[in-house]
């Protein structure tokens, strides 16, 4: 559990500091005033991962220092992170050297918001995304191959681009996108086969229907990533891109044997979206033996009653959650949610909220 919460100069904080409780926390208000921002500083601080951008200088407060820090004690440690142009990471007062390091010893994080939609209705690049934050909590290694996939496909795609590509640099870079993507596309294998049947089930719960939930893996070099990139060779030289490897990867979804993301309804979508969410979670618990915290960002109050009430009937009772809304009215009609601290967002500025 996350007992303690302090930000200095993060988005529109420039100081925050929250005692929450076992069960977790609602916070309130209305939008833009940073009940998102919050449950975006718990991100950063257990996994050093923002679910809103890539580019952390965006997360710094405005006419700040140029800088923010994070801290808070998380799964009975006191965790810092400071960032100033590069991240200063310490678990208990001792410094970690390097993310792998301070990831070591973490919490598990699962992130719920209305953006989820997108892992149905959008590229495959979000699909990706999933299953890569699950892969860096629960598989040994996947963080790194994943950076240095990415390096080598950096590297790669600056030689193409060059008028006479160099033959001998262009395959040592292969050499390193084969081992690490090779890696990756067995974890992905696993992860997939870890989440379907735990989605289906979410699934079936939260739309109170018979839907047959589909998942399947598309690796964009098959199973054999060498084989794939030589057949691939003459094309990728011609055309100076990449057209194989893991950074193509797709996770197909159906809803009853049709592609979701055509065929779903909106209803159903939103249902789907969850049940990858939920999924993510049961396995994270099952996999790591602890229950991750769970961040839901405003995703209650866009919910019928129905599937309100489904959603918290899966989501483990013990887990703690932090839970985002706009609206007031739905969380007297809901099971599920005592024990919970409530709290007042505005302006940059958090409040005991009065009921």
């Amino acid at each position: 559990m996350i007992r303690t919460l302090r930000a200095v100069d993060f988005r529109c904080f420039s100081g925050l500091g929250l005692e929450i409780p076992e069960g977790g926390a609602v916070f309130t208000g209305d939008n833009a005033q940073g009940k998102t921002s919050i449950l975006e500083a718990v991100c950063v601080l257990v996994r050093l991962h923002s679910p809103r951008t890539r580019k952390v200088p965006a997360m710094c407060r405005m006419g700040g220092a140029g800088g923010f820090g994070i801290a808070g004690e998380a799964w009975g440690q006191e965790r810092r992170v400071r960032w100033q142009r590069a991240f200063e990471l310490a678990v208990d007062g001792e410094p970690r050297e390097g993310a792998g390091s301070y990831l070591s010893d973490g919490g598990l994080i699962v992130w719920m918001g209305n953006e989820d939609l997108e892992l149905v209705r959008g590229a495959a690049e979000t699909r990706r995304h999933y299953l890569d934050f699950i892969g860096s909590q629960v598989e040994p290694g996947y963080r790194t191959a994943l950076a240095r996939y990415r390096r080598a496909l950096k590297a790669k795609n600056l030689l193409l681009k060059d008028l006479r590509p160099r033959e001998e640099e262009l395959r040592s870079y292969e050499e390193v996108m084969i081992s690490e993507g090779t890696l990756l596309v067995e974890a992905r294998t696993r992860l997939v086969e870890l989440i379907s049947p735990r989605a289906a089930d979410s699934q079936r719960e939260v739309s109170g229907k018979e839907e047959l939930l589909g998942l399947e893996y598309r690796p964009a070099g098959g199973h054999d990533l060498r084989l794939a990139l030589e057949q691939a060779r003459d094309r990728e030289r011609r055309q100076r891109q990449s057209f194989v490897g893991p950074h193509r990867d797709d996770l197909l979804l159906s809803i009853n044997g049709l592609p979701a993301g055509e065929f779903a309804s909106e209803g159903q979508q939103r249902t789907l979206a969850l049940a990858l969410k939920l999924a993510q979670g049961e396995a994270l618990a099952a996999v790591r033996g602890s229950l991750p915290v769970y961040l839901i960002d405003d995703v209650f109050g866009e919910l019928d009653p129905g599937r309100r009430n489904a959603v918290l009937r899966v989501l483990p009772g013990a887990a703690q959650k932090w839970i985002t809304t706009t609206h007031l009215g739905w969380l007297n009609e809901s099971a599920g949610l005592e024990g919970m601290a409530r709290f007042a967002v505005k302006a940059g500025s958090v409040a005991n909220a009065i009921d």
